[in-house]
């Protein structure tokens, strides 16, 4: 008796030889000219147009992730592509490595706390409390909130959380991520603000994107951001001024090369 596999599908795409088509809809007739960017983002992912509402939300969490100076990423795409400028792919794909749970990508651990606390027999305000307690106690990051710089609240989460507002957005996700906040305030007894992340995690959350593929609009607003880097090292080279910055913080501490 031979095995036979189990039949495999896509419903992402398909193609005839006049049309390519998307979820359904034709490309040429239904789709360009006539969904924006952001809008065939969150159809080609979820197999559905989001509403004007949704769109504003999700295009001004891409807007938000895009850029965020002189960080790993960044200097990574510096680097190699300084290293390799005829593969300007080979150094933004560098800097898409850097995109996890310390840099920009952390509203996929924020989003799976809120999902927890959604989902949390005892309540959200029960289970707030408990996951501050957790994370104090093991003295671990908590993803979603702190930031090294934007003391002592980060300047991006209010204006996402009064965008998510006025579109009649902000919901769950949202109302759940102040609860933790709260909580956390009162568990670690200092006011830690709710970063960029975590309120882009909260605001994609009740866009209905699931946690599970939230880091990948990081990654589609960091590539662009990622791009004007490598434009800009093509203009204005600093590759040379970071490594030698890096070799002047980073001193050898071995005897070799010590005089006398």
């Amino acid at each position: 008796m031979s095995f036979q596999p189990e039949t495999q599908t896509t419903s992402i795409a398909t193609h005839t030889n006049d049309d390519i088509f998307i979820r359904d809809e034709s490309l040429c007739r239904a789709l360009i000219g006539k969904l924006s960017f952001t809008e065939m983002i969150y159809f080609q992912m979820l197999g559905r147009k989001p509403s004007a509402p949704q769109t504003a939300v999700l295009d001004a969490c891409l807007v938000t992730l895009m850029e965020h100076g002189q960080t790993p990423s960044a200097l990574a795409t510096r680097l190699i592509y300084s290293s390799a400028p005829e593969a300007m792919q080979s150094a933004v794909a560098a800097g898409l490595m850097g995109v996890g749970s310390v840099f920009v990508g952390t509203m996929d651990g924020a989003a799976t706390l809120i999902a927890r606390m959604l989902g949390a027999q005892d309540g959200i305000e029960a289970e707030a409390q408990t996951i501050a307690r957790e994370h104090r106690a093991a003295k671990t990051p908590l993803p979603g909130f702190g930031h090294n710089l934007h003391k002592p609240d980060d300047p991006r989460t209010p204006v996402l959380f009064v965008l998510a507002e006025a579109e009649g957005i902000a919901g769950a996700h949202i109302r759940a991520i102040r609860t933790l906040a709260a909580a956390v305030d009162e568990v670690y007894g200092r006011h830690i603000t709710i970063n960029a992340t975590g309120a882009i995690a909260a605001a994609l959350g009740d866009c209905g994107v699931p946690p599970e593929i939230m880091r990948g609009f990081a990654l589609i607003a960091r590539c662009a951001g990622l791009v004007g880097h490598v434009h800009e090292e093509q203009a204005k080279p600093a590759m040379r001024a970071i490594w030698e910055a890096a070799d002047a913080a980073v001193p050898y501490d071995g005897e070799a090369g010590k005089d006398g």
